[in-house]
């Protein structure tokens, strides 16, 4: 929206739909300008809908490799087909971490799920929800059921919730009756056929694991960048998220094949011209208004970058 909105010719290319986390949050309260939060399918939509209006254009595809060909910046396709620009802006966030836990995978999407919207909060009415996370977005998804379900359990593996959640969010989680925390508490076994019956919890503090009755099991244990198609391209960590700017400077010396005569601008990967923003993006934080935020910077890089091609 930041680069047609500002003259650039832009494509997006999106694998799925638009919106990523964000769009997959149940309610995103801390947005600034929606005083009452707003749901994230509701933002990823409006965000396109900008972004169509300012003509940018969008294509449901893969991307499986990323190549320079002099000055252009070019995208391999799943379909075999190709893009080419001058410069890109990677912003393909994060995925679920999966739980490793045996028989868990055979029972997604009957009882068990990654993440979760308001349809599964709908379809959980009366129900007792458990939540596996201790993240801002487990926090968000038990405040979702909680107006629907008539208990949510929300699993907690560390000891607080205080380390990686917001602190309005522990405030609701507190003030809201049907919501239960249990902290050093982890799933370790799942029962049931063609759907869940029930799931292990296992109290680290304890030592004793439970088998309690489940039907609805969403899980929010982190995510990984999914940047594999991009290894021997970007200089990335070893966990995948891509480095950017100072990140890549290395006692003073620039990245190795750096081709300028300038250090990595900010947002700028080991290649120049090609640009990471948001949760893909080593050291960046987490939360939309930061993504959102680096997006429209980026663009202003990109600008500066298009000027010395």
């Amino acid at each position: 929206m930041y680069g047609a909105s500002e003259g650039l010719r832009t494509l997006l290319v999106e694998r799925e739909a638009p919106g990523g986390q964000a769009g997959l949050s149940s309610r995103i309260e801390n947005y600034l300008g929606f005083s009452t939060g707003i749901s994230g399918s509701r933002l990823a939509q409006e965000a396109v809908t900008q972004a169509k209006r300012f003509g940018v254009e969008i294509v449901t595809q893969t991307v499986t490799a990323l190549r320079a060909d002099g000055p252009y910046r070019v995208l391999d396709l799943a379909d075999g087909s190709s893009v080419s620009g001058h410069a890109v802006i990677l912003a393909t966030g994060v995925q679920w971490r999966a739980l490793d836990v045996p028989g868990l995978a055979a029972l997604q999407g009957a009882g068990v799920y990654y993440g979760a919207g308001t349809t599964e909060a709908l379809a959980c009415k009366d129900e007792t929800v458990y939540i596996v996370g201790g993240a801002n977005s487990a926090g968000q998804a038990a405040m979702n059921f909680s107006r629907y379900a008539r208990e949510v359990v929300l699993l907690v593996r560390g000891g607080s919730l205080a380390a990686s959640m917001s602190q309005y969010l522990i405030e609701q989680i507190e003030q809201t009756p049907n919501i239960r925390v249990e902290l050093n508490s982890s799933v370790v076994g799942v029962h049931g056929q063609e759907r869940l019956e029930a799931i292990d919890v296992h109290c680290s503090a304890s030592g004793e694991t439970t088998t309690l009755s489940a039907n609805s099991l969403f899980i929010f244990i982190g995510a990984v960048p999914g940047t594999e198609w991009l290894a021997g391209t970007l200089e990335r960590d070893p966990q995948g998220f891509v480095l950017s700017g100072p990140d890549l400077m290395r006692g003073g010396k620039r990245p190795r094949g750096w081709p300028l005569n300038r250090d990595p601008g900010l947002l700028e990967t080991s290649l120049p011209g090609v640009f990471a923003v948001g949760d893909v993006r080593r050291g960046s934080v987490k939360r939309v208004a930061s993504g959102v935020g680096e997006g429209s910077v980026a663009i202003s890089f990109v600008h500066q970058y298009l000027a010395h091609v």
